[in-house]
């Protein structure tokens, strides 16, 4: 089977690269043939690729884009126009898969693919990610306005989801949004994000770190610090605690973002030990989360996330998560495996109370921590649980209990 996947945001394609889109492209094509179309624009790093530095046995073919410096700007918009220009000028001119495997979003490029399957036959399987307009209207928050402006952003995605053979996506949630307009499916497939847990302990094992000190009470972050994700209000948390509590505690940040200074800065303001490590890769991001205590899943109120990358990597590590993030979705996840504890949104008072329980009690920390790896094992383990989208690109019947 001739099988193209398209992903717009594809990471870095390094060794240590812990993409979903990679991950199944590997798997697929030791019976398939298999092509990734990606761009040739990163935005993770906000650079254009070094494309020497892939090499893959299956095929890897970069789409043309602009760029842009920031997450939200005008500027990203048409960036995401032209590449899904270049992307249907090259899918019409290349030989028709038999079906395209395409990461929803951005919005463009599958919206055009999406039309042209249609007339070629071709099977168009889609991918959720992430609800677009939903995340951009939490930052353009302005009544009203916000509704104008994005509703021909609505009516695209909308028509992609309608015309999607099979919807997968990261979340029911977003499988029960995509539902809402797309008649023609009784039920699409929601597979987490998940990791390679294999992989993910042989990180662990190579970059164990053993150094730090042992009466400190290790709080981990992993992810982009920007406006999505309430890292101040972590920062007021923690300031309530050493003012109240004898345990010292440091708060370690792997990631990077455009409110990376600001955070420092308020760090810096609130004197709360906070170690910012930047960006790091997925190897060592691995062993600095596992030598922590705690994990933390700071998200502020309204946002459109649902089950997003670090809480598999957060369930994967064995510690027990503090979660402010309102979906729903997670939060069952977190009291359904008794594996952390989740907070008013927001709250910091909340916020403190809950970490301070873990700190003060070590079988609690324990007892939460090996509940979520078994939700690791259960939910989030890429060799388990890919097992149903190759199923769904493959045409493949799933059974009873995968469902």
């Amino acid at each position: 089977m001739d099988i193209l996947i398209v992903s717009h945001f594809g990471s870095t394609y390094s060794e240590n690269d812990n993409d979903r889109f990679l991950y199944l492209a590997k798997s697929l094509d030791q019976k398939n043939n298999v092509e990734i179309v990606t761009s040739s624009f990163c935005h993770e790093k906000k650079s254009h690729r070094n494309r020497t530095e892939v090499s893959w046995p299956f095929k890897i073919t970069f789409v043309e884009e602009p760029g842009y410096k920031k997450n939200v700007c005008l500027r990203r918009f048409y960036s995401h126009y032209i590449f899904g220009l270049n992307l249907y000028k090259y899918i019409k001119n290349r030989k028709k898969p038999d079906v395209i495997y395409c990461a929803v979003p951005s919005l463009t490029g599958p919206y055009l693919i999406s039309s042209y399957c249609k007339k070629n036959k071709i099977k168009f399987i889609i991918d959720i990610q992430d609800l677009w307009p939903e995340a951009f209207k939490m930052v353009f928050d302005v009544p009203i306005i916000k509704d104008i402006v994005f509703k021909p952003f609505e009516i695209i995605a909308n028509s992609i989801y309608r015309k999607a053979d099979e919807i997968v996506a990261v979340s029911q949630t977003y499988i029960d949004r995509a539902m809402k307009v797309n008649k023609k499916l009784q039920q699409g497939c929601s597979v987490f994000l998940g990791t390679d847990l294999e992989r993910y302990d042989g990180n662990v094992k190579k970059n164990k770190i053993t150094n730090h000190q042992k009466n400190i009470i290790r709080i981990g972050y992993c992810g982009t610090l920007g406006t999505s994700y309430d890292i101040k209000c972590v920062i007021d948390a923690l300031k309530i605690i050493s003012m109240k509590d004898s345990q010292r505690v440091q708060f370690i940040l792997m990631g990077d973002g455009p409110q990376k200074e600001e955070f420092e800065k308020y760090a810096k303001e609130k004197g709360v030990d906070c170690y910012f490590k930047g960006r790091v890769p997925y190897d060592e991001m691995c062993a600095l989360i596992d030598s922590c205590d705690i994990v933390v899943n700071p998200i502020i109120g309204g946002a459109a996330q649902s089950i997003i990358n670090k809480h598999a990597d957060y369930a994967a590590c064995g510690h027990p998560v503090v979660n402010t993030q309102e979906a729903n979705e997670y939060r069952r996840l977190v009291e359904e495996y008794d594996m952390g504890l989740n907070c008013e949104n927001g709250d910091a008072i909340d916020l403190a109370t809950k970490i301070e329980m873990l700190i003060e009690d070590k079988d609690l920390r324990c007892r939460m921590g090996m509940n979520a790896r078994k939700c690791a094992e259960e939910k989030f383990n890429r060799k388990k649980t890919y097992a149903k989208i190759e199923k769904v690109i493959l045409g493949e019947k799933l059974s009873e209990s995968e469902l």
